[in-house]
């Protein structure tokens, strides 16, 4: 039996090292292309769909100003949703009950006499809404991921949190009533996802 000499060997061997450190590297970067985010772009209304930050130079910032993540913006219905919201929004900063009443259902209207919306807004300043993301909902709802900070006087804040600044993140329900988009009740359950400002 002969062995074959040490020069031969190492010719093979170099080969087969650069075909699996090739393969190697070359998953690594598919594997990269696939998981990783997409890339955003650095407009007035697009940001990631990370927690929201006081920082964040593409986040849409001010009273009124409702942004949305790319994620929100593919919905269909994302034009109608953000409307809807900046509406809602608008109605509370301009302490507006009658443009509150016009967003709403007809069941969360029921829920609130304008004196006491009228009470539980009187120092609310809603900003920096972002609509993270917009699923379907039970019988053709829609449930609306939003993110913004209110300011208020921390006597008007809920007695569970009294902060004068609260950055808030929740699922509006949102359905159709006489063919509009309106913002539904909710589960008077514990307080959303918050933290203070």
């Amino acid at each position: 039996m002969t062995t074959p000499a040490p020069g031969s060997r190492q010719r093979w061997l170099v080969p087969v090292v650069v075909v699996v450190l090739s393969v190697t590297v070359g998953g690594g970067f598919l594997a990269r292309e696939l998981y990783r985010q997409p890339d955003q772009p650095a407009d007035d209304t697009s940001v990631s769909t990370s927690a929201p930050s006081e920082t964040s130079g593409s986040r849409p910032t001010g009273v009124g100003v409702v942004g949305m993540t790319d994620d929100a913006k593919a919905h269909p219905q994302a034009d109608g949703v953000r409307d809807l919201i900046q509406r809602y929004f608008g109605a509370i900063n301009s302490k507006k009950y009658t443009q509150w009443a016009d967003v709403v259902s007809a069941e969360r209207l029921a829920q609130q006499s304008s004196g006491d919306w009228q009470k539980g807004v009187r120092t609310t300043e809603d900003s920096d809404a972002l609509i993270y993301r917009i699923e379907r909902g039970a019988g053709g709802s829609l449930r609306v991921l939003v993110g913004f900070t209110s300011r208020q006087d921390p006597a008007d804040a809920p007695t569970a949190f009294a902060e004068a600044c609260i950055k808030w993140r929740l699922v509006l329900p949102v359905i159709t009533e006489r063919s509009a988009l309106k913002i539904d009740a909710t589960d008077r359950g514990p307080l959303p996802e918050h933290e203070k400002c």
